[in-house]
């Protein structure tokens, strides 16, 4: 099952709440899973094999997005911040990098179910 994160093929100045120039508004989401200010913001670039999300970081943060599940009816993604498990001086800002998964097939009709959570590394 194909999970590669891959910032390099967004823009980095893709706001949340914006699609890039070449991505697919997604509108079938489910969001209930995230919190309400968590961006839910969602396309597809290309054949639809490529989901763009919005995600969120902050201070030594670092954000990651990986396919958790793939069906006929849906595609769950998992958006991950990672902060380091050793305590260090880190900014105090939040950051919303774009982040894109690959499919095994094209989105199509499917609903994206995102979650979220947070780990150490």
């Amino acid at each position: 099952m194909p999970t590669a994160t891959s910032p390099s093929e967004v823009p980095p100045n893709i706001a949340p709440g914006e699609v890039p120039p070449d991505g697919k508004p997604v509108t079938k989401l489910d969001t209930n899973a995230l919190s309400p200010d968590y961006p839910h913001t969602v396309w597809t670039q290309g054949d639809g094999r490529t989901v763009g999300v919005i995600a969120q970081e902050g201070g030594c943060g670092k954000a990651s997005a990986s396919v958790l599940e793939q069906s006929a009816s849906a595609v769950k993604i998992e958006l991950v911040e990672t902060t380091p498990l050793t305590k260090q001086m880190c900014t105090m800002d939040i950051r919303f990098p774009p982040l894109t998964v690959q499919l095994s097939e094209p989105l199509g009709e499917r609903t994206v179910v995102l979650t979220s959570r947070q780990a150490q590394k």
